[in-house]
């Protein structure tokens, strides 16, 4: 579940995306243990895909606390 796009996030519930924050976050910690035990340079996409879909999902978690 590396990547989660805004269209998807604008579809979940609260519920959902607080579920699929906490995945991606558990895949986070994944990554970079792999990197620091000098993981494989195949997933070098995932680190950064991951990173930009949970600044989306806090970023609508955010917009939504506001209004």
């Amino acid at each position: 579940m590396s990547h989660v796009s805004s269209k998807e996030i604008d579809d979940m519930s609260t519920e959902q995306r607080e579920e699929t924050l906490e995945e991606l976050r558990d895949e986070m910690l994944q990554l970079r243990s792999q990197q620091a035990l000098g993981g494989s340079a195949s997933n070098s996409g995932a680190y950064k895909q991951t990173r930009r879909s949970i600044a989306r999902l806090l970023t609508k978690m955010n917009q939504e606390k506001e209004e």
